[in-house]
């Protein structure tokens, strides 16, 4: 999923967006993330708020449940040049129900950190888990009752037609440090946001 392509936005300033050839509209103008030229964002950043992103439920389509959802994207927290001492609480939603909330230690600008996150069965139940590329560490951000196919959609009625990730940095975060998302021609990854469906054989 190209950075760009959101379909919905609500973010604070300082802000801004850049593609490999330069800033597009206005810096810290939040109205900017309406340009058209957005579709080129290789660099979004914000304090606080958030951008929404809606992929296609293909397995719905193909009537297959969904085992595994992942989702690999490369963030950080957002400062004034840089600190890799600046944690930021990020929070990531699916179809409307949030799922955790990882905390980004810095903005390493140059040398961003690769979340890459997913939602697993792990004895029984669904497991929110991400792993920060660059390390060892692994986190175990949240734990679900709920039936899982009630938040992506298997086969049935009422399940959904498409899979929205928001990206949000919460008004009430205890660690309000902005983020960066990088997307081709930034960070160390050279990727857009990539999401992976694991269904049912």
């Amino acid at each position: 999923m190209p950075l760009g392509l959101y379909t919905s936005c609500e973010v604070s300033a300082p802000c801004g967006l850049c593609s490999t050839e330069g800033i597009i509209g206005l810096l810290d103008v939040p109205e900017t993330y309406l340009e058209p030229d957005r579709m080129k964002a290789g660099l979004i950043w914000f304090t606080r708020g958030f951008l929404e992103y809606q992929f296609p439920n293909n397995a719905k389509l193909a009537q297959n449940t969904i085992e595994v959802l992942e989702f690999a994207l490369e963030l950080s927290s957002e400062v004034p040049g840089t600190s890799a001492d600046w944690p930021s609480d990020i929070t990531l939603s699916v179809n409307g129900t949030e799922i955790g909330t990882w905390t980004s230690p810095g903005d390493f600008w140059g040398q961003a950190r690769r979340l890459y996150a997913g939602l697993v069965e792990a004895q029984g139940q669904p497991v929110w888990q991400a792993q920060e590329l660059a390390g060892d560490d692994r986190w175990y951000l949240c734990r679900r009752d709920e039936d899982f196919t009630d938040l992506v959609g298997g086969p049935g009625p009422g399940n959904h037609h498409s899979i929205r990730l928001r990206i949000a940095v919460k008004p009430d975060a205890k660690h309000p440090g902005g983020i960066n998302i990088f997307g081709r021609g930034y960070g160390n990854y050279d990727q857009e946001i990539i999401m992976r469906l694991q269904t049912e054989r």
